[in-house]
């Protein structure tokens, strides 16, 4: 059996315990945050695993890991690391041809002058997003410039303690009634894909963010192959070998690629090609 280090136990975690384990891979829960390391006596022992699944998020936290385990990793630091960089990801993209919305990168300080003239480059509203947050958190949508500047003052504020790492946000343009897609690629070949949904009450109240840690519904579905091909294109431009790729669909069918996830939660089975986890299970042990 190959020994798999997991460094969550939440949902993906759950989901592909016992599938992976019928395929001899036994995962293991290796929790990396909120807890005490004694580093002349780590809680892991370097041969007690094989492979780890994906790097830790917290990226202090699993450079201690990495020390300790001393894994090679399904996606490690640079596959995450990469990934997280929105503006970067986009910037790669779209230097590769590849379609995304129109976005600036603002890295503070910066005064009002600049942030308006950013404004005025777009046709209102605008979405403000942290570059490096995952779930939709910090995400907001400006229809003038007033509320524009007030969103990021909010940030300003947060960027001016000395502790904030990545003082840095996106400008994008907002995508209006577009449909929002998550497209598994593993290993370069697309594994399958999930259509995220806010139920009709939500959206009657004025609700755009389709995530699903926001109520959104994740529902199964085939898509184009021309779709399948450019996430399949996104992961091959970044390198990275397990990714989840965003698109916004709008109304002239022509897709975007919003985001990417390095650390992709995996759905249910059903959701996924045929043989997704003969796949998982065999890209992981070429890790080994």
């Amino acid at each position: 059996m190959i020994e798999l280090a997991v460094a969550n136990d939440q949902e993906t975690f759950q989901r592909m315990a016992d599938p992976l384990e019928n395929r001899g891979i036994n995962c293991h829960h290796v929790p990396v945050r909120e807890r005490t390391v004694d580093l002349a006596d780590p809680p892991w022992r370097p041969d007690e695993f094989d492979v780890g699944f994906v790097y830790p998020g917290r990226l202090m936290e699993g450079g201690v890991a990495d020390a300790c385990l001393e894994v090679p990793w399904l996606n490690g630091l640079e596959a995450v690391v990469t990934s997280r960089n929105k503006a970067g990801v986009l910037a790669r993209l779209e230097r590769s041809g590849v379609a995304v919305p129109r976005s600036t990168y603002v890295s503070n300080p910066v005064d009002d002058a600049k942030l308006s003239r950013v404004f005025d480059r777009f046709e209102p509203p605008v979405v403000v997003k942290p570059n490096s947050t995952t779930r939709g958190v910090g995400v907001a949508k400006a229809h003038d410039l007033d509320s524009f500047l007030g969103i990021c003052e909010y940030l300003s504020l947060i960027h001016d303690y000395r502790a904030t790492g990545d003082k840095s946000f996106l400008v994008q343009e907002y995508v209006p009634d577009a449909r929002d897609y998550r497209v598994m690629v593993l290993e370069g070949e697309y594994v399958g894909a999930v259509e995220r949904q806010l139920p009709e009450p939500a959206r009657d109240r004025g609700q755009w963010k389709h995530n699903v840690h926001r109520g959104a519904a994740a529902t199964g579905v085939e898509l184009p192959p021309d779709w399948r091909r450019l996430a399949e294109r996104v992961a091959a431009a970044l390198e990275i070998p397990f990714l989840g790729v965003d698109l916004l669909v709008g109304q002239d069918e022509e897709p975007l690629v919003n985001e990417t996830n390095a650390r992709p939660t995996i759905d249910a089975a059903t959701k996924y090609e045929s043989g997704f986890y003969d796949r998982l299970a065999a890209a992981i042990e070429r890790r080994v």
